[in-house]
């Protein structure tokens, strides 16, 4: 199946972003499916409706778009909806993982990642009855049957690149990736970008260690489990010079911001911008770091797939999510509110707007 291409944009976001197992997985990797995990007290079959999500293999607790997928379903709860989901512990539990929710005929099976959309894809075509939902993953011409649910975060992204360079003493900021996918370049290049039209607006200089939207090259861990590598990377864009730190890594984000703890301990003036969720919420430890994180509305469209499905109101095709409909969310700046200028918070706020009307463009290089 050809992936989509917009004109423009990919509005695909960091779903790719993954991270450790969950407490209680093995963590082995094995074909069969993974133990179920029921998300209501009464157990799922108590419910008319059944939702069931497949992990990616960073877990239901990667403080990242798996732990906002499963929130999304035990959003979804109610009288009538249960919520379950499968852990994936490597790429060879996809399959089994959703043939077994098939078996169990659930109303609707939510796949979590862009690296679920072959398998999504097949399953979708060899049960035309059967609906689905995933996340990070678009489908060109759309299948009937897969409500594909991607993220506009380039627009998102280009907002945390121009706070970024706005708030940044040293005049050098930094991003880096855990795998070089399109979920997570975007982000990257919107982040790129920001901090250009920040220059061209200010007259300045600011400088992107780790990522150049024009080349497409940068800095990736290679994975999105290791702490050790995005703190020690993180380490080597601080001595480099840069301030502000943008990981789009899920869980290996935590080493970055223990590397900017360490820095800020050591009497440096360190912060970073979170990805995905917001930091604040997801990991509050170091939210006296996070300026801010650009984030998207994964759980609110789950939960919205899985009751309007339940509702007998299914539609497959793509949503988009963005900066005017909520989708891609620059979110607050909690403990930085009173630091990031006012002058800056306005400009944040009429460029927000600005992308919205179209007037400010957003273009990705990221492949599709």
């Amino acid at each position: 199946m050809k992936r989509l291409l917009w004109l423009s944009v990919l509005v695909l976001g960091a779903g790719a972003l993954v991270a450790p197992l969950a407490a209680g997985s093995s963590g082995a990797a094995t074909s069969r499916p993974s133990p179920v995990h029921s998300a209501t007290a009464k157990g799922p079959h108590a419910a008319k409706f059944l939702a069931c999500m497949v992990t990616d293999t960073g877990g239901i607790d990667d403080r990242s778009f798996n732990a906002s997928s499963w929130q999304g379903v035990q959003e979804a709860e109610s009288a009538t909806i249960g919520g379950k989901y499968l852990q994936s512990t490597s790429e060879s539990n996809y399959v089994p993982n959703i043939d077994a929710f098939i078996a169990e005929k659930c109303g609707i099976i939510v796949t979590v990642g862009f690296l679920m959309g072959d398998d999504t894809e097949s399953a979708a075509k060899a049960h035309p009855s059967q609906k689905f939902a995933i996340v990070d993953y678009t489908y060109s011409p759309s299948i009937k049957n897969i409500d594909a649910l991607v993220f506009d975060t380039v627009q998102d992204g280009f907002l945390g690149g121009y706070l970024a360079a706005g708030m940044s003493k040293t005049h050098k900021v930094a991003t880096f990736g855990g795998l070089k996918l399109p979920t997570v370049t975007i982000y990257m290049d919107g982040f790129w970008d920001g901090v250009q039209y920040y220059n061209r607006k200010h007259g300045t200089d600011v400088k992107v260690l780790g990522w150049s939207e024009a080349t497409q090259n940068g800095s990736f861990t290679g994975d999105f489990t290791n702490q050790t590598k995005g703190e020690q990377l993180t380490a080597t864009f601080i001595s480099e010079g840069a301030d502000i730190i943008f990981p789009v890594a899920g869980n290996v984000g935590l080493g970055a911001a223990a590397a900017v703890k360490a820095a800020d301990n050591s009497g440096a003036k360190v912060n970073m911008e979170w990805v995905d969720t917001d930091g604040c919420v997801s990991a509050p430890q170091y939210c006296k770091y996070f300026i801010t994180s650009v984030t998207k509305g994964i759980q609110s469209a789950v939960k919205s797939a899985i009751v309007t499905t339940a509702a007998g109101k299914f539609k497959g095709g793509n949503y988009i999510g963005t900066l005017a409909n909520g989708g891609a969310v620059l979110a607050p700046y909690h403990d930085f509110a009173s630091k990031v200028p006012a002058a800056l918070q306005k400009e944040i706020a009429a460029i927000k707007a600005g992308i919205e009307s179209g007037k400010i463009l957003t273009p990705t290089r990221s492949p599709v």
